[in-house]
């Protein structure tokens, strides 16, 4: 082997997840052995990592990865969030992400400009996150690691000590450019004077002009410079490239005698883009209140008995297993679920709902949330990052990171837009020199400048971001967790919503809804006897019959015998008494008479309710009907989602006619009924293949393959863990409503994001003909740019006052 081949050779280790078997360690490590420009490939099925050695001139690592995801297995990779600082537009986030795509062992990257952080995922055998900074560093931005909740805090000082920079320049350009705007108000009005001379002494502006355009400008020259040396372009390129062509030229007709001088023009240019940046940058910490807010939430102590003593600790040193004390007043530190006491809880915090939640033994407690009355003792379940409350922040964050599709518009325009403007300003300047203006130089460079300066794309990277960090905090703030852009994007646009019945549009817990008496039994005696017949017996119904019995104080004895019947019902014997309770067929098999009852039973049954025959000493004596009952708010919802334009449909496990009345009593006519868990899926990719843009919404671990396949997976926050890690948005408050805020959210951020697009584009598409017809001074045009980044921001912000559960 030569020595070139020798400095190609690279060796890279990953773990791959989904082999099962040594046949499956080997089949990788045979096709990837086979592989053009694999030196060397080994892989541990124990440890389940690939050692693998590369011509790195003939493969790439993305290949390698690529060949071992097509055989069906996963390279796992590592998440890392980067505060990025230095990036002034949408050229700049757009120039990092392109160069952290094309490192050796990034799987993917995301910049996002208004949060000012990239969230990169990566291959930790191949590439470190020192590396990844560095590679940053290199392009003139600054990196910091992120990942961890501590950073808020940095963060916030990093946008304040920005802020106090901006300032700072900001001071500094306005006292010296004040004297050279004095100097042109007092020429353009006719003043003249001692004062008015004394202004207009080229030397003095050329003194004065300096400190503004090398000291406070310094910024952009730097930044241009970077991106420059990368064969890049951005916002700084047009702004130093406008300003430096006013500043040298006025020094070089100094040194020819002659008064046209615009000092004034490059350094009004640099003091108001400075204006901008620090509006803008005092109003990007807004954008991200919600995350800060969250973390507002957390408890800063927790009481936790040890050793037989109550001690106050940091919640970061509570751990799995420790019982927490809760007074009234208190937050609960963390997760868990209550030992000793009773309460009430306020999780409005968490789940947008604002009554108070009674809390018993048993109960779980979520950390964040507040204890309003009395003071009882909790096993703590989740601690730290497994809390409710910082899988809620790694949501938001990761969804303020992410990037929407209407986004790739912004970011292809911007990829094109510097270059563009630079060719556009040199053919106004050639335009102006060579025919409007022959020879005049001063008015060529005059609109070369507007043009440049009015073209920079500052908004437009800015426009689709803010509206996402906003929308998706005001979700979560209501109690819609949106696990990224997209699926706040695509909400909008749904057709179809496809909704699980148990559970979701009702409670999912049985209940007693009709107690007959049809023999000389009077109710209460007729439920006295049904709770103790069904005391040992494991069916939801059955449960249902004993959990009311016990709201109503009743006798909880056990029958003398028991006796289930599968499929059928139950047998007891009771005070020397047979008792049968359970279906028809039941009856049938004992021989007791019930066709008398027969219009009452299906009466019943009409009403979507589960009706159970009971017999004492082999006569019919009673019916109990037990149902799912209808969530509160399930019918609002239904006729809001119908007002909105949205095809409701409801899809269910349950025999047709019960499935029809409860889809009657929520104003559903399109029903799903009978159908298999298994199904589910097909039945919602059935409408996709019909042209609809459908969402899943379910609570159930039979709900998580329907959720997946849906455009967008709703979860209500009271369901499943699987259900809600395979949807897209999860409901806290477990409330149907919750959809429909989640669309409401949906259609205020898209219509936010249009309108910022608008006003971004506006500038530039009306600007650039304007200043390069003559008619738009350099000074105006920076006024504009300046403040088109803040028009934006400021309507993302506008967001924050949208109530998603009002019209």
């Amino acid at each position: 082997m030569n020595e070139s081949n020798k400095a190609s050779l690279q060796t890279v280790f990953f773990k791959i997840d989904g082999m099962s078997c040594a046949a499956c360690s080997s089949r990788v490590e045979r096709v990837l052995s086979k592989l053009p420009g694999i030196e060397k490939a080994a892989v541990n099925l124990a440890v389940e990592k690939a050692t693998v050695t590369f011509d790195s001139t003939q493969i790439t690592f993305n290949e390698i990865t690529k060949k071992v995801q097509d055989l069906g297995y996963r390279v796992i990779t590592d998440k890392v969030d980067l505060k990025i600082t230095g990036m002034t537009c949408a050229a700049c986030s757009g120039r990092v992400e392109k160069v952290l795509d094309k490192l050796p062992g990034i799987a993917s990257a995301v910049v996002n400009l208004a949060l000012e952080r990239a969230t990169v995922e990566y291959y930790p055998g191949v590439i470190t996150v020192t590396e990844i900074k560095s590679r940053i560093e290199k392009l003139g931005f600054g990196a910091h690691d992120s990942s961890d909740n501590a950073e808020i805090d940095k963060e916030k000082q990093a946008r304040e000590a920005e802020v106090k920079r901006q300032r700072l320049r900001l001071l500094i350009a306005a006292v010296f450019s004040l004297p050279l705007v004095l100097a042109m108000a007092l020429h353009m009005l006719g003043v003249m004077g001692n004062t008015t001379e004394l202004l207009m002494n080229p030397y003095l502006q050329l003194i004065l002009a300096t400190p503004v355009q090398f000291i406070a400008g310094w910024q952009f020259y730097r930044g241009a410079y970077m991106v420059l040396r990368n064969g890049s372009a951005n916002m700084d390129v047009l702004v130093a490239l406008g300003t430096s062509a006013a500043y040298f030229y006025s020094i070089a007709n100094i040194l020819r005698h002659s008064h046209d001088l615009y000092f004034e023009t490059s350094a009004i240019l640099i003091t108001l883009i400075i204006l901008g940046k620090l509006l803008e940058a005092t109003a990007k910490g807004r954008t991200s209140e919600a995350i800060k807010a969250l973390m507002g939430l957390q408890a800063k102590t927790a009481r936790v008995v040890r050793d037989n003593q109550e001690i106050d600790i940091p919640f970061e040193l509570v751990l799995a297993g420790d019982i927490v004390v809760v007074r009234p007043g208190e937050k609960i530190p963390v997760d868990g679920v209550i030992v000793e006491g009773t309460s009430t809880v306020d999780e409005s915090m968490l789940t947008g709902e604002s009554l108070p939640v009674d809390k018993k033994t048993g109960d779980p407690v979520v950390g964040a949330t507040i204890n309003k009355l009395g003071t009882f003792k909790f096993e703590a379940t989740k601690v730290g990052k497994d809390t409710a409350l910082a899988q809620i922040v790694r949501i938001v964050e990761e969804a303020q990171g992410s990037k929407a599709p209407i986004q790739r518009f912004a970011d292809v325009v911007s990829g094109y837009f510097v270059p563009t403007v630079v060719g556009l300003s040199l053919l106004t300047f050639a335009a102006w020199f060579f025919l409007f203006d022959p020879g005049n130089f001063s008015r060529a460079l005059v609109n070369f400048t507007a043009v440049l300066v009015i073209a920079c794309p500052c908004a437009l990277g800015l426009a689709t971001p803010t509206s996402i960090m906003v929308g998706t905090g005001k979700g979560a703030e209501n109690g819609i967790l949106i696990k990224g852009a997209e699926h706040l994007e695509n909400a909008h646009r749904l057709t179809t919503i496809v909704l699980d019945k148990t559970g979701t549009i009702t409670k999912g817990e049985p209940e007693v809804t009709d107690i007959v008496s049809l023999a000389e039994l009077t109710e209460a005696e007729l439920l006295q006897l049904a709770v103790r017949t069904e005391k040992n017996s494991e069916h939801p119904l059955a449960q249902a019959i004993v959990n009311y019995g016990k709201k109503q104080s009743l006798s909880l004895e056990d029958p003398e015998t028991f006796s289930a019947i599968p499929g059928h019902g139950v047998a007891v014997t009771i005070d020397g008494k047979q008792i049968f309770m359970g279906t028809r067929k039941l009856m049938k098999i004992h021989n007791i008479e019930f066709e008398s009852a027969s219009s009452q039973i299906e009466a019943l049954e009409l009403q979507g309710k589960t009706v159970m025959l009971f017999a004492l000493d082999n006569k019919l004596c009673g019916l109990f009907a037990v149902a799912d009952t209808v969530k509160d708010n399930s019918a609002q919802a239904v006729d809001a989602l119908k007002q909105m334009g949205i095809e409701v449909w409801m899809i269910t496990g349950d025999n047709t006619r019960t499935a029809n009345a409860i889809a009657q009593k929520v104003g559903i006519k399109n029903v799903m009924a009978e159908v298999l868990p298994e199904n589910k899926a097909e039945k919602v990719a059935a409408l996709k293949k019909e042209g609809q843009v459908v969402a899943m919404v379910g609570d159930g671990i039979n709900d998580a393959p329907a959720l997946a396949t849906a455009d967008v997976g709703f979860a209500i926050g009271t369901g499943t863990d699987v259900a809600i890690e395979a949807a897209d948005i999860t409901l806290m408050c477990g409330d149907l409503t919750g959809i429909v805020a989640a669309i409401r959210l949906s259609k205020a951020t898209m219509r936010n994001i249009k309108q910022n697009l608008f006003w971004a584009l506006i500038y530039n598409s009306l600007g650039i003909p304007v200043a390069a017809a003559g008619f738009l001074s350099p000074v105006l045009a920076g006024t504009a740019m300046a403040f088109s980044s803040v028009s934006v921001v400021t309507n993302a912000l506008r967001l924050k006052q949208f109530n998603p559960y009002k019209e």
